[in-house]
């Protein structure tokens, strides 16, 4: 083990807001927690969060509701996914995912990804053309995003609706554009360990009218849907309202009225988020046999987590490197383990997809990766002890064979 020992949580969040406390508060007092509990001409507090977001995001329509992973579900049934139907979907990736897709009755099709944890845009285009799928579910994972404008390309050539899973890059951008701003729809998570927090919750945004109408009578409006903050037409909602089931999935107040005041912060925390990320890629890059992916230039990434890879090492080496690192108080998850272990499953382990191929890119680059998260309760000099803790723990656990 390390001589040093680093003592703070992993997990731990910042304290909410004070704003975002006292406006809690109110909504407790009021005793009017559902979204269409609203007195009068007063907008309830997820009506107002769903403006402000299509707002920030510069979307037109936003729908918040219980998850991030209700979002996509929603998202690949407002946009057409039915039954059966084969949905494109990036390996690497956390398991709300595949579990989004497989709540829709569609058909995962995973795609291959390249050392820089983005899709593999030729494989692809391969699945596509073999599958027959209409739509490609992306999931900007660990907040790495791909080359966008690649990525458009490739949906065009081959005719896919992209649905972009941006639970990890709210505020981020790929050349300029904002993440999320890419695809027909696009999914974001509020759940604790997110870029803000209501310890669960989610958004979706869209440019599309009717996958909006659709998204908002999926979530539960109960003929209520003129009170949504950032809706589309009464109309659009016609030819609809009649046939779409509810699926129960609406935010309550009482989260909306704290994500509020957090998505004022959002783009102040973002800078504190990459100067933790930057501190810590650099005393990584130290380490001998460490390799963090590169950042292409274009990518306004939110270093909200780091991953990076080790090379010229054993399972056994490994085993023995995260219960050092463990011991010290250095929090790292292994995307490579054949058994899931918190958040990280490898895409073989979602037996309940069925016969899935071997995607053997995929399984090389997780095999030797690394995954951990950055709270803002962390500094830089705190990034410094946590990766003289990983050198040396490396060190220790290469010598042992």
């Amino acid at each position: 083990m390390s001589q040093k020992r680093f003592s703070k949580s992993f997990t731990q969040q910042e304290p909410l807001p004070d704003d975002a406390i006292e406006k809690a508060v109110t909504v407790m007092q009021s005793g009017r927690l559902h979204r269409y509990n609203t007195s009068g001409d007063d907008w309830s507090e997820a009506s107002l969060l769903e403006k402000e977001f299509a707002d920030y995001q510069g979307r037109k329509y936003c729908l918040a509701c219980t998850s991030g992973g209700y979002a996509i579900h929603v998202a690949l049934r407002a946009t057409g996914v039915s039954p059966g139907d084969a949905v494109l979907m990036n390996a690497y990736t956390l398991a709300p995912v595949p579990g989004a897709v497989y709540q829709s009755g569609a058909r995962p099709v995973l795609v291959e990804i390249d050392e820089h944890y983005h899709v593999d845009i030729g494989d692809l285009l391969a699945k596509a053309r073999e599958s027959g799928a209409k739509y490609f579910l992306m999931s900007h994972m660990r907040g790495h995003i791909a080359d966008m404008d690649a990525v458009k390309r490739a949906c065009d050539d081959v005719g896919l609706i992209l649905i972009e899973d941006c639970a990890h890059t709210m505020g981020a951008s790929w050349n300029g554009t904002l993440s999320g701003n890419f695809g027909r729809v696009a999914c974001f998570s509020t759940q604790t360990y997110k870029h803000i927090n209501s310890g669960e919750g989610g958004l979706l945004v869209t440019d599309d009218p009717e996958v909006a109408a659709r998204a908002i009578l999926y979530s539960g409006s109960y003929m209520l849907f003129e009170r949504h903050g950032a809706r589309p037409p009464k109309e659009t909602f016609e030819s609809l309202r009649l046939n779409i089931p509810n699926f129960s999935g609406r935010m309550d107040d009482l989260r909306a009225a704290i994500l509020r005041p957090q998505l004022r912060q959002l783009d102040a925390n973002c800078a504190r988020w990459n100067a933790l990320y930057h501190e810590m890629e650099r005393c990584l890059r130290e380490i001998p046999g460490i390799e963090v992916p590169e950042r292409h230039q274009r990518e306004d990434f939110i270093g909200s987590s780091i991953q990076f890879r080790v090379g010229e090492i054993t399972e056994e080496q490994i085993s023995g490197f995260l219960g050092k690192c463990e011991a010290d108080g250095v929090a790292l998850k292994w995307f490579g383990e054949d058994e899931p272990r918190g958040y990280t499953s490898r895409f073989d382990s979602w037996h309940y997809l069925g016969d899935l191929p071997d995607l053997p890119r995929t399984r090389a680059i997780l095999s030797n990766t690394f995954d951990m998260r950055l709270p803002l309760t962390f500094t830089p000099e705190d990034c410094r002890v946590i990766c003289e803790i990983i050198g040396e723990n490396l060190i220790a656990a290469k010598q042992r064979n």
